[in-house]
Formats: structure tokens, C-alpha cells, sequence
């Protein structure tokens, strides 16, 4: 059985003006922030403004308008942070086996410097 959605989840305070945040977009179902542990020289977190865990829960319970919301979202942080041309990374963990830290669905996206293989292969 999936996780049950958690409010008090540091994403859900954000939503809710709890903890501060450095935005970078905002839509009618999305927001784009800073991440505040950056492991890249652009690093931004996407998240949609519903109560969502992960992408399974996203994609079985969203609108299409917060869907089609949170695509574009995606895509036009990349680019207002001028990573689109040079390349970026798109990470979501989803579930336990993921190591998804937050409860709240979340793609990160990385970029601004060559970023190497997705995952190293077994052995290496």
C-alpha cells in the first residue's frame, strides 16, 4: 500500500507560507524553489501544489490541468535558469527503494555543469 500524504511535510509548509523559500516560479498548481542544499550550480526543486506523494499518486489522482500545470512548470524553469540549451538533469525519487526523502512529489532539476553518467553500472 502506498504512504498516506503527511501535511506536516517540509514541502507542505512551504506551500502553506510555514518555511520560507528562495522562488524561482509560480503557477495556479506548481512551484519552483532553490533547493537549499545545492549539489549542482543550479539546483531546483519543482513541486506541484497538490497533496501528492510521489508520481504514482500524481499521475493516478491529478487534474489534467494540474498535469499539463506541472509539465510546463518543469520546462519553463529550465529554461529561465538557462540550462535548457547547455543540458539538465531530471531527478525524482519515488518510494522507499528511491530514497525519496520528502513525501511530496518533487522533481529536482540539476544543471550548469557537465553532470556525468546517470548511475554508475554495477562493478564500477
Amino acid at each position: 500500500m502506498a504512504e498516506a500524504y503527511n501535511p506536516q511535510n517540509i514541502f507542505a509548509r512551504i506551500l502553506r507560507g510555514e518555511i520560507p523559500c528562495k522562488k524561482v516560479h509560480e503557477t495556479a498548481h506548481s512551484l519552483a524553489f532553490h533547493d537549499i542544499n545545492p549539489l549542482s550550480p543550479v539546483h531546483v526543486l519543482v513541486i506541484p501544489k497538490g497533496a501528492y506523494v510521489g508520481f504514482d499518486d500524481f499521475s493516478a489522482k491529478a487534474s489534467a490541468e494540474e498535469m499539463a500545470d506541472y509539465v510546463k512548470a518543469i520546462g519553463d524553469v529550465a529554461r529561465q535558469l538557462g540550462v535548457a540549451t547547455d543540458g539538465y538533469r531530471l531527478l525524482s525519487n519515488c518510494g522507499a527503494n528511491a530514497n525519496q526523502e520528502v513525501p511530496h512529489l518533487h522533481v529536482h532539476i540539476f544543471g550548469g555543469r557537465p553532470l556525468g553518467r546517470m548511475l554508475k553500472k554495477d562493478g564500477e
